[in-house]
């Protein structure tokens, strides 16, 4: 990298995500902290703090620090919450949510992208996450239920089996559709449960299977 890593994440903060309007001091300052060019390959790192979602490898991306943000924010994480997290990729958002709660279980369908991610963030020394690879629809079902979900690709609709998986108050943000997303807020009151449109994203698609595998 040519900018010291600490002024540029300054930068990105600053420009990119308090400028749009996110002030939840707790993610303001997990997005501070963490080296997020560790999460990207090394050719990459000079774009570690742009405002894009850049290349991780097997057709998955990590998303742009703003959407990062924005959606970890809606979250409403507390240090006593239990976070499913449905596509762990580079490790980044699981580093944000780990710095924010109390338990992070995270879910990544692509063996050797959960690897990666998990010698990251041990390397970085968090001890609260825990590691799964698997189909991200069908949750994490021993683990539930979750004070809150995280889902960083896009299906098509938004799985059941996720929605089971929420606590009572818990909530649920998520991409939804294919040619045309958004973002989506669930949260749960009971057996019922409250969907809000956030805004139009662009993420790449829930798989149902890692790539080489049988579907």
């Amino acid at each position: 990298m040519t900018k010291d890593p600490e002024a540029a994440r300054e930068e990105m903060v600053a420009q990119q995500i308090v400028a749009r309007g996110v002030d939840n001091a707790e993610v303001l300052a997990a997005m501070r902290k963490i080296p997020r060019h560790l999460f990207v390959h090394r050719e990459m790192r000079s774009a570690a703090y742009e405002d894009e979602p850049l290349p991780i490898g097997a057709r998955q991306t990590i998303s742009q620090p703003f959407i990062v943000a924005y959606m970890t924010e809606y979250l409403g994480l507390s240090k006593t919450d239990k976070v499913l997290e449905i596509g762990t990729g580079s490790g980044y958002q699981t580093a944000v949510l780990a710095e924010i709660a109390g338990e992070v279980w995270t879910v990544e369908i692509i063996p050797s992208l959960a690897d990666s991610a998990r010698r990251t963030l041990q390397e970085l020394g968090y001890g609260n996450i825990r590691f799964k690879v698997g189909n991200g629809a069908a949750g994490w079902p021993e683990g539930a239920p979750f004070d809150a979900i995280i889902v960083t690709a896009a299906p098509a609709d938004v799985p059941a089996a996720l929605e089971a998986q929420l606590r009572d108050g818990g909530r649920l943000i998520i991409p939804v559709g294919r040619e045309n997303q958004t973002l989506a807020l669930i949260r749960r009151t009971g057996d019922r449960l409250v969907r809000a449109q956030l805004l139009c994203v662009r993420f790449v698609p829930l798989m149902d299977a890692a790539p080489g595998e049988d579907s």
